[in-house]
């Protein structure tokens, strides 16, 4: 049906005759939409002190890259590191380029194969259409993080620091992404032409080569060993040296296989207490495919708050976009008043939001800290990866946020948990048989 003329001019005749509307047209036109709408007694009740708080890190800043759920799991790993050699808060970090320059191979690789696996299938198909859609991109979950950093371990900033590329990725992404669109053709002419195993997989190696090569030149080469020195806050000397990225892992990290994605994911398709995995979302090849354990958000919270009470931080992944302030490090809902500002309910709930794509997991951080009062939680403490100041303004709290409870149920879709924290009936869970979810669902997080 199409839109009439006179259906046009009783908008407007509508618009009109709303003072209201109009006055909040001047404010909008003056400040944008969020600054007219942010509501002030909400950022005032969020105090930044909570009665659990394990994490004083300086933040990092992954700047203008998508490495959050990279920085996370990195961050939470040296806070153990921090603790267990005496190091002073905030001195230390581990090379997040490192992990991005395998993580770049792998889903390179990952590419490659999907692409030889569906060759005779149309350009057309979805399978195909999903692959090259993005052959790569920086972004993760920690059942990704996980075997990478199995797989190669992991070594201290000060071994491989950070590049022009690792930092302002986009260029690369490019580079990366033309190069294998290139070869999936390639790769797709020798299966459609009957060409055997040898040859296509000798293509396959050339080709993966020349992501080693770009790689190489935006990130550096990985060294194959490295020194690490450091003085602990009694002021003694300590040197390892010769270490590989194995051997510091193994010898300073804990074991990032003891911990499982507990998801809060409220469709039909993924049950509560149930596992979930998803097709083609399995980035090293040969390592476990990833999992979920689906859970409500109250045993999610719970689970939470219990690694927190043990001193251990909590890596979580939620949709930082929605109801939240950069600049002022809030997270909460209610922060914007957007129906007073349009006259507009929003009526979407958790699963509506998730099912229409309104709301998505965008984002990973760290939970460093919580705030319980009379026996549930009121707000939480966030290590963000978004650096101290951005654009000559303060980010948050020294880089950190706030996030209030209704926020963390509604838009926190994941959290990674030790098992041994674990009730026994959702440790049975985890052996069971998934459910598996198709490539194309919200969830995957590859390509």
């Amino acid at each position: 049906m199409a839109l009439e003329l006179e259906t046009l001019a009783k908008f407007k005749d509508s618009f009109l005759k709303d003072e209201t509307r109009q006055a909040t047209e001047r404010a909008v036109f003056k400040n944008g939409i969020l600054n007219s709408a942010q509501n002030d007694n909400v950022i005032d009740e969020m105090s930044f002190v909570f009665s659990v708080d394990v994490d004083q890190e300086a933040v990092a800043n992954q700047k203008q890259s998508g490495r959050c759920w990279m920085f996370a799991a990195l961050n939470t790993l040296r806070v153990d590191i921090e603790k267990n050699l005496k190091l002073k808060k905030g001195s230390f970090q581990l090379s997040q380029n490192y992990n991005f320059f395998f993580d770049k191979l792998e889903k390179a690789n990952f590419f490659y194969d999907q692409i030889i696996a569906s060759a005779d299938s149309s350009l057309d198909d979805r399978r195909v259409t999903f692959l090259l859609s993005t052959p790569q991109q920086d972004g993760g979950d920690w059942p990704i993080i996980a075997p990478l950093i199995e797989k190669y371990g992991v070594m201290p900033l000060t071994a491989m620091g950070d590049t022009a590329c690792s930092v302002n990725s986009s260029e690369m992404d490019t580079v990366l992404n033309r190069k294998m669109r290139q070869d999936a053709l390639e790769l797709r002419k020798l299966v459609r032409d009957g060409k055997g195993e040898d040859e296509i997989a000798a293509a396959k190696e050339s080709m993966l080569g020349d992501i080693y090569k770009i790689c190489a030149v935006c990130l550096g080469v990985p060294p194959e060993t490295f020194d690490f020195e450091y003085r602990d806050t009694d002021g003694n000397f300590h040197g390892d040296y010769g270490l590989t990225a194995q051997e510091f892992y193994k010898k300073y990290c804990k074991d990032v296989s003891e911990y499982v994605a507990v998801t809060n994911v409220p469709t039909d398709a993924t049950p509560y207490n149930r596992m979930f995995t998803i097709e083609m979302a399995n980035e090293v090849a040969g390592a476990e495919p990833v999992r979920y354990l689906n859970v409500e958000m109250d045993v999610l919270k719970d689970l939470a708050i219990k690694q927190l009470q043990d001193g251990e931080p909590v890596w979580f992944g939620c949709d930082v976009l929605q109801s939240s302030d950069r600049y002022k490090g809030i997270m909460a809902i209610g922060l914007y008043d957007l129906e007073a500002l349009f006259g507009i309910k929003d009526t979407m709930d958790k699963t509506e939001r998730y099912l229409a794509r309104e709301s998505l997991p965008t984002h990973a951080m760290m939970l460093g800290g919580v705030d319980i009062v009379d026996g549930k939680p009121t707000k939480w403490k966030v290590e963000n990866s978004w650096g101290a100041e951005a654009h000559g303004q303060k980010v948050g709290f020294n880089g950190y946020f706030i996030m209030n409870d209704e926020w963390m149920d509604e838009y926190t879709y994941e959290v990674v948990i030790r098992k041994d924290l674990l009730p026994d009936d959702l440790l049975a869970v985890l052996d069971t048989e998934p459910v598996v979810l198709p490539y194309w669902s919200t969830f995957n997080p590859v390509p």
